[in-house]
């Protein structure tokens, strides 16, 4: 036998809270456009979701809590009775499959475009976002977002606590709040796009009561057992600039470690940057890590597997991944076993829609993984 559970910490059981994992393996949400037009989970996705079954954990694609909050054309919603009902059809076909799931919220703000939606993005300050964006017509120059009233920044965090309800309701074990790769919450972080001057800009201890607002709302709503938060410190993707990195998550950390959430995931995590070092030593629950593997080059032969182990000795508790499982349904058995990964495809069927692509990545056959395990 090549490799065995008892050589690798990946593999061991676990638990997040009251909630038992076979395995330390989790599955990253990724965005993959195949929802309806008014973001319903479609039937393929109980499917693609379902062969993954045996991660850890599974964390869903981003969902918007709003209608204003919708990124990208054929993204999964989480704000009415439709929307549950999509999501639930996924979440009780991974249950019978032996998994679990969390539900990534994530609302946009200025990461959107009215033909898309329908409505003028909002963001915390009125600077667009300097690359084109993806819509039904093509990639469109981004529009400039409206600024939020107060007002408009607490309806959203109701609506943030309203779709970890329906998240509930939809058979989710928990949700995971979206405040990092440059989208709304992110964007009241970073001092490149909030410009405010009232009580949710300026200072880092103002430009994070947002986030901690709707991480509390939420909390609130359905249990801070139930509820994570991914951060991506440093990360630049959506046009953000941070400008205090090192300022601002240690505060944002602060205010949240002692919320007794479900967990902090923290992505592109390098466990030898002093930031990722403070963090751990400042969280104070349990904390997911996801590796830097290269975006844009091919998987490690791997697939990830060095890395996890990497950061689990540098102290974190969870390991996500990414491509590793769009490309590999049964990849926890893959590493177990020492068994070469499928590698990503073109990156463009991502988001094309339907089943390839998508479900017609294949696992192992039984004569290869007996061959590997005799």
């Amino acid at each position: 036998m090549t490799n065995t559970p008892a050589e690798s910490r990946l593999f061991e059981p676990t638990s997040l809270g009251a909630l038992y994992l076979p395995n330390r393996l989790v599955m990253a949400p990724m965005t993959r456009n195949r929802a309806d037009v008014d973001g319903v989970p479609q039937a393929v996705m109980a499917t693609y979701y379902a062969q993954r079954a045996s991660a850890g954990l599974i964390i869903a694609e981003a969902s918007t809590p709003n209608a204003i909050g919708q990124t990208y054309p054929n993204i999964t919603a989480i704000y009415n009775q439709a929307h549950v009902a999509g999501w639930r059809r996924v979440t009780d076909t991974v249950s019978a499959a032996g998994g679990r799931m969390f539900l990534q919220l994530q609302h946009g703000g200025r990461v959107g475009h009215p033909d898309t939606s329908g409505l003028t993005p909002v963001a915390p300050s009125p600077v667009p976002l300097p690359e084109t964006i993806f819509t039904p017509a093509g990639h469109q120059n981004a529009v400039v977002p409206r600024e939020m009233t107060i007002d408009e920044i607490r309806t959203t965090v109701a609506d943030f606590a309203a779709a970890a309800r329906y998240a509930v309701d939809a058979g989710f074990a928990g949700v995971e709040v979206h405040a990092a790769n440059g989208y709304l919450l992110h964007q009241f972080l970073a001092q490149g796009t909030n410009h405010r001057t009232d009580a949710y800009g300026g200072s880092a201890a103002d430009r994070i009561r947002f986030p901690v607002e709707v991480v509390q709302a939420v909390a609130d709503a359905i249990g801070p057992e139930r509820v994570g938060v991914r951060i991506a410190p440093g990360i630049t993707v959506n046009g953000i600039q941070e400008g205090d990195t090192e300022e601002i998550y240690p505060a944002l950390i602060a205010a949240l470690t002692d919320a007794g959430l479900a967990y902090l995931h923290v992505v592109f995590a390098d466990p030898d940057l002093p930031l990722f070092q403070e963090i751990r030593k400042t969280w104070s629950g349990t904390l997911i890590a996801n590796p830097v593997l290269g975006w844009g080059q091919p998987l490690p032969a791997d697939g990830g597997r060095s890395e996890g182990e990497r950061l689990l000795a540098a102290g974190a508790d969870l390991i996500s991944l990414g491509r590793s499982f769009l490309a590999n349904p049964d990849l926890v058995e893959r590493l177990r076993i020492g068994a070469p990964v499928n590698q990503v495809r073109d990156e463009g069927l991502m988001y094309s829609g339907g089943e390839t692509g998508y479900t017609d990545y294949p696992a192992l056959a039984p004569t290869e993984h007996a061959a590997r395990t005799a």
